[in-house]
């Protein structure tokens, strides 16, 4: 009998050594250095494990938007430790930049403030704002080399057309939207297994949900509130290059 291997399960095969080391050890003081190596193990294999479980035409489609905007910058935004950057054998060559909430230890604190006392999208901005910031300074870097090369004025950063895609509708598509964001919503297909569309729409929460029902409830009020601002909708990955492009030629005809 052939039994696959979870990402748990993956986790702990390759952190038993270590594991076992700690144990060993564990009957006096813990060094840092050894903390610091199960730490370690841990985040590689995650990113590892990502990697193996990444859904497959996800490097086609990133191929086909560089290839469609050759001076477009991806950046990544997450609320958690994930960062494409770190992903060096599938997204790291795709990713510009990653801003996450644990780049900066006040902006940790406000976070967790907003999650738990958010009433809107629209109080859901500071990392998009330092996301921005990151992205302007990436924009006009290209823009001033692309135009040295080509001799001619470079584009200016508020010329710059942003376009967030993402699979909450509250956080991607409310928060986003509050800092000038375009969005295009990831209702993905049930063969992709997604949860986030169905974390909040009254069905029974997965096992590993930490949730409160107060919790649920406004992020179920944020959601439907988000709605309005969905510029685009996608249940394939494949359509994503169609959808950006769908988007870009709305705005040039403005």
């Amino acid at each position: 009998m052939c039994m696959p291997i979870t990402h748990t399960h993956s986790l702990t095969l390759s952190l038993s050594p270590i594991i076992s080391m700690c144990f060993r050890w564990a009957k006096n003081a813990v060094s840092p250095s050894v903390v610091q190596a199960v730490h370690t193990a841990w985040e590689m294999e995650r990113y590892h494990a990502a990697e193996r479980n990444l859904y497959p035409e996800v490097i086609d489609v990133l191929k086909q938007i560089k290839e469609d905007h050759p001076n477009v910058i991806i950046g990544a935004v997450t609320d958690g430790k994930a960062n494409p950057m770190l992903m060096t054998f599938t997204l790291a060559p795709y990713f510009d930049f990653c801003m996450s909430w644990e780049d900066d230890q006040g902006a940790r604190r406000k976070f967790f403030k907003e999650l738990a006392s958010a009433s809107s999208n629209a109080e859901l901005t500071w990392i998009y704002d330092a996301a921005k910031e990151k992205y302007r300074i990436l924009a006009e870097a290209v823009a001033d080399i692309d135009a040295a090369r080509k001799n001619k004025e470079p584009l200016k950063y508020e010329d710059a057309v942003w376009i967030h895609v993402g699979d909450d509708l509250a956080y991607d598509v409310g928060g986003s939207t509050s800092c000038g964001a375009k969005t295009i919503y990831l209702e993905l297909d049930e063969k992709y297994g997604q949860t986030a569309r169905t974390r909040f729409d009254g069905r029974e929460q997965p096992s590993w949900s930490t949730s409160s029902e107060e919790e649920i409830e406004k992020r179920r009020i944020m959601n439907e509130q988000a709605l309005e601002y969905v510029d685009a909708k996608i249940s394939f990955l494949t359509r994503l290059p169609e959808a950006i492009n769908d988007i870009l030629e709305q705005e040039n005809e403005q």
